[in-house]
């Protein structure tokens, strides 16, 4: 049923503007009848964080930023659901146009800005949805004209943390004016140790929810390793690699729209964002898990991505040009492998190549 609905639906979709069409997208999520999704094997389930994925396969923050539709998207088969980013007050964002796609290339550019409904609101629908399971992280921001922006994560903690799985510290968009400094050695530290003693003040009230960090594909391999240091230093339980680029290679196909400001993802994206994975990997040694998300349009590049250290990834961009059973199509693939290798698990090949990657020469 969902290929036929790809196949329908995604050549309509693409006649619209790019925001235009995310839009009826979400709204499209609403209407799918509530049913039960195929259990998935066994094998392809993870622990990480402290929490019980029964696939790997998660769908990134940026695409439900409001919580509109995680249990819709649960049910056609993510593993995970991680909504935001939200911040604590309503914020329209940056003016349109902001979403471009580069067919050519399957990539997307955006400079969205944060645009979400605000703590308020999003707070309201993940408490309707509490009873109804699944794993559905919270990924967190500052507001543009905040004057304290710290604070605005440490308030957005204490929000979110009855009706949260897990947290993403979103300190790595390009499009919030001076956000990605948060990145800085100094800034990092503050800021992590504030918001983990915020989950630590709210723990007795709203249980042990897992803070990650998701960081930037554009840091130098010596910004990384304070980052890694400083993450591991304050005990964060999971990081993210890697958010969007604001690096443009001259291998991209679309010319006039590789001009557009704001962050590149999708296919381009997957040679940096895996390298930066095993380059995380490597320097975490172990400390705590990754998730893996950047390019990710296939079970292959998935596989990829787990070889490189991840224990778990999201996709986005992909899902423009393949659709919702691009999925499926990732999990059986997974599946797949492991019976082929007479593996039990993920667990056994996470990180197997990292060594091998981060000693490749740096990706174009």
């Amino acid at each position: 049923m969902i290929r036929a609905f790809d196949a329908f639906s995604l050549p309509l979709l693409r006649l619209l503007d790019a925001e235009d069409a995310h839009r009826v997208a979400i709204q499209g999520l609403k209407l799918l009848p509530p049913a039960r999704p195929r259990p998935d094997d066994p094998k392809l389930a993870v622990r990480a964080f402290g929490l019980n994925f029964p696939n790997p396969v998660g769908i990134a923050a940026g695409f439900d930023k409001n919580a509109e539709t995680p249990d819709a998207l649960l049910r056609l088969g993510f593993g995970f659901v991680e909504i935001g980013t939200v911040t604590p007050k309503p914020q329209a964002g940056n003016p349109r146009p902001r979403l471009f796609r580069l067919e050519r290339d399957e990539a997307v550019i955006n400079r969205m800005g944060f645009n979400n409904d605000g703590a308020e609101v999003v707070l309201r629908r993940l408490a309707a949805r509490a009873q109804h399971g699944g794993i559905v992280g919270v990924n967190v921001g500052a507001n543009k004209d905040s004057s304290d922006r710290v604070a605005d994560y440490v308030s957005l903690i204490e929000t979110f943390a009855p009706v949260a799985s897990y947290f993403t510290v979103n300190v790595s968009s390009p499009n919030t004016p001076g956000l990605r400094n948060l990145q800085q050695a100094a800034a990092l530290d503050d800021l992590l140790a504030r918001v983990i003693e915020a989950r630590e003040r709210v723990r007795a009230s709203a249980g042990d929810t897992p803070v990650l960090l998701k960081i930037a594909p554009d840091l130098t391999l010596s910004e990384l390793d304070d980052v890694v240091h400083i993450a591991r230093s304050r005990r964060v339980d999971g990081m993210i690699v890697a958010n969007t680029t604001l690096s443009r290679s001259p291998l991209l196909r679309e010319r006039t729209r590789m001009a557009e400001q704001g962050g590149l993802s999708g296919r381009p994206l997957f040679r940096l964002s895996t390298r930066m994975v095993a380059e995380t990997y490597v320097r975490a040694e172990g400390a705590f898990p990754l998730i893996g998300v950047g390019g990710i349009d296939s079970g292959g590049a998935a596989l990829t991505k787990i070889r490189a250290g991840a224990s778990l990834v999201q996709l986005y961009s992909a899902l423009i040009y393949k659709g919702l059973g691009l999925v499926d199509s990732i999990k059986a693939d997974l599946a797949s492998t492991l019976l082929r290798t007479g593996r039990d698990s993920l667990a056994e090949i996470v990180g197997a190549d990292a060594p091998t990657i981060t000693a490749e020469e740096w990706p174009v």
